[in-house]
This record gives C-alpha cells, structure tokens and sequence, in this order.
C-alpha cells in the first residue's frame, strides 16, 4: 500500500490537497481573464474584419458597408473585406454573423428588415435579431423615394394614383425582398390610397432597379443612395420622397405628403452589429472608430450626396432604438397581416 503512495519518494497528495490545488489553479485563471481581455482589445485588430453585407452589392446596405470598412482599412492598416451574402430578405447572411465566432473579427451591415422588421414577418427565424447579437452603432438614417421610369405615362402620386385605380393590378412595384422597407413602403401605400398594386421581391435593389430601367414593373419605393443616381441621370423620375420633410439633393421632389397622402412617412436605417458575446472592449473600441469615421466632414458629405444621414450612437442607444423599432413594425406587419415564409 505505501507502494502505492509514493512516487520518486515523496507521498501523493490527498485528494482534499488535490483538490485545493485546482481551485487555486482556477482562482489564478479566472484572475488573469481581465488582462488577457484587455490585452486581445489592444491588440485588436490584428487579422482582416469580414463585414457581411446580406443584400447584394450596388444596394444602399452595400454602398455603407465598403465606406465604412475602406475607412477602418485605413484606419486600423488591416483589411477590411465586405461580403455579400444575399437572400431571404437579407436572414441569411445576418444568420451567418450570428453563428460566427464572438471575436469581432465578423460583422454584419443589418437594416430595419433584418433587425425590426423580419422577425414580425417570418413564422420561423434563422437568428434571433435581439438576443444573437451586439450592436455596435447605428451608421445612416435614408428615406424612400417613390421612383418610376422615365417614360412612365404617369408624372404624379396624383397621376399614379388615378392611373391604379383605373387599371387594377395593373401596377406592380419591386422591392429588396420581403420585409425590406421598399416593400413596407409599398404596402403602406396600398394600405392608405387603396390602389390595388403587386409586390414584386428581388434578391436586393440592384436587381429591381435594373427592372425598372427595362419597364419590367412599375416603380420602386428605393433607398435614396440607389436610386438618386438615375433620378439625376434621368433614366428614372422621383413623384415623392417617403420622409417627413423634402431631402436637399432632390428639393423639388414633394414628400409623401405634400403630393396628397396624408400621414405618409417611412425612414430605412442601417446599422453594424457583431455577434453576441463579443466581449465589450471589443464592441466599444469598434464603437468609438466607426462612430469617429461617421463624423469626419468627409464620410458625412459621402453619406449626405447619397440622399442618407449619418448616424452614430453608442451601442446601448442602439439596442434601444432597435428595440422601440421592433415594437413599432410589428404593429404594422400585423395591421397589413403580412407574412413571409
């Protein structure tokens, strides 16, 4: 039995000492995670940041997303890469973030759909747009522009309007996918001039709008960045801006309301969230550069010439705004009794 005791000579610890020995062990790891915490968000970032972009590229959520991670890339000195990883009204590659490893190293650029909207609007949801992610910061408020082609026989939401009713389904209007605020848009309009109109989902704006040149639908209820190039070429004409006040690049372009539907108003937002779980010096230190980014003249004179306004706030601000957002669009999904599979 003493053979069994020892070991080159010297007696086993009893399992009471043994077990001591680990809790000490633990207490020195669990004491040393503070440091190497701050320590990875110092040395953060030292690998390329992915920012996932769930819409497809040449969209507003796009054009945002390579502005802000051309910046950080000059910023930081690290590669900042934007993939688009489209469909699903943007679920799928926003369910891609949220399964991503909680380091910081995997962003995704979410809209009002992908974090307000879309939880309303599918019976069953990939990610849970509350509790799978960390908001970092809101980047850019854009209203809607109801836009036609150029040689679109009606020149008015009056024109429009009258044009609908005369020729029920007649119209069609396309949109990002289902639950983007260019389809909300356009639901709200039916909902309130009662002008019998057809949804036409696309895999992003860039697609629909290639439609439109080609007089495959009617109009788009688009985010202003995409749609105010071909406004100002004229390849596409702007009846109404959805916001609550007219937008400067398109001054002579009424708001919803001015051009006869009362109580019209829709903003689209953007925003970067990381996965949830990412440890908060991460967050905050992506907070501060890209909330710094947003207020150079430069990137705010970008952001404003695309028909956006930037927006910063800090990562608790967002999760509030996310929240009374959520609240406010599931009222509206539910009184137009909409649903996407």
């Amino acid at each position: 039995m003493k053979a069994n005791q020892q070991c080159s000579g010297k007696p086993i610890p009893s399992r009471r000492r043994a077990i001591a020995g680990l809790a000490a062990f633990g207490l020195g790891i669990g004491g040393m995670l503070p440091s190497a915490m701050a320590e990875s968000a110092n040395d953060f970032p030292s690998k390329p940041i992915t920012i996932v972009v769930p819409f497809s590229a040449g969209g507003t959520t796009d054009i945002l997303a390579r502005l802000i991670g051309q910046k950080l890339t000059e910023r930081w000195k690290v590669a900042v890469v934007v993939d688009n990883k489209l469909g699903a009204g943007g679920n799928i590659g926003t369910a891609q973030v949220a399964r991503s490893a909680p380091d910081g190293y995997t962003l995704v650029m979410g809209t009002i759909g992908t974090h307000a909207i879309n939880p309303s609007l599918y019976a069953t949801m990939p990610y849970d747009a509350l509790k799978d992610f960390a908001p970092i910061t809101r980047t850019a408020m854009v209203p809607n522009a109801l836009v036609v082609n150029a040689s679109a026989p009606f020149n008015s939401v009056k024109e429009l309007i009258a044009y609908g009713k005369a020729n029920p389904g007649k119209l069609t209007f396309g949109s990002s996918g289902q639950g983007s605020t260019l389809q909300m848009s356009g639901e709200l309009f039916k909902m309130m001039t009662q002008v019998d109109m057809v949804h036409v989902p696309y895999k992003g704006s860039a697609p629909a709008v290639a439609d439109l040149m080609g007089n495959q639908i009617s109009m788009i209820f688009d985010n202003m960045p995409s749609a105010l190039p071909h406004v100002k070429a004229g390849k596409f004409k702007a009846l109404a801006v959805t916001s609550g006040t007219r937008v400067p690049q398109l001054a002579d372009v009424p708001t919803m309301v001015e051009a006869g539907v009362p109580d019209y108003e829709v903003m689209s937002w953007f925003g970067l969230w990381a996965p949830a779980r990412t440890p908060a010096p991460i967050v905050e230190k992506l907070n501060r550069a890209i909330v710094e980014i947003l207020r150079t003249p430069e990137v705010q004179q970008k952001i404003s010439e695309q028909g956006a306004v930037p927006s910063a706030d800090t990562p608790a601000e967002f999760d509030s705004f996310i929240r009374a957002e959520t609240e406010k669009w599931n009222k509206v999904v539910k009184a137009a009794k909409l649903s996407a599979l």
